[in-house]
């Protein structure tokens, strides 16, 4: 049984041309167990020791994603799978990935106006509070804008 993040014999067929090898130098690790441990996916320290050192499977993948390796791996394998007429076309957008673009949430309002919302009542209500919110203490006692424009009544 081959663990999860293991690549099979048929995906390490495609992708191991595609892995550079060095000419020189020391004795490499070998690229299947490198690759197979950056597939992992979990943090560089705590990588299981089967795929080696921690250290030589970070410096491969940075050398490799700095270098270009996985996208024209990725590139050259989905051309071939074009290629082959195994790629289906159908395209699905999540909603999870959509985002609007944050200028999106401008209303376009004129300077002066309440924010989308809120209306504005009247100059003594104040221009941005909506009913019952709380304007003034006076003397201990709190007035909401209704109280305001009764008073207004009251008095005139």
């Amino acid at each position: 049984m081959i663990p999860r993040h293991e690549l099979t014999d048929q995906e390490w067929e495609l992708l191991a041309p595609l892995i550079p090898r060095a000419a020189t130098g020391r004795p490499r690790m070998e690229d299947r167990q490198v690759v197979n441990g950056i597939r992992t996916g979990i943090s560089w320290r705590d990588l299981p020791e089967r795929y080696g050192s921690w250290q030589t499977v970070y410096t491969r993948f940075r050398r490799y994603a700095l270098d270009g390796v996985f996208t024209r791996a990725l590139q050259q394998i989905q051309a071939r799978a074009d290629a082959a007429g195994d790629v289906d076309r159908l395209v699905q957008i999540d909603s999870t990935i959509v985002r609007a673009h944050q200028h999106a949430a401008v209303t376009g309002r004129k300077k002066g106006d309440p924010p989308a919302g809120r209306t504005g009542r009247s100059r003594a209500d104040g221009p941005y509070h909506a009913p019952g919110a709380v304007l003034r203490r006076r003397h201990g006692e709190v007035q909401t804008p209704g109280a305001a424009a009764e008073r207004k009544i009251v008095c005139e």
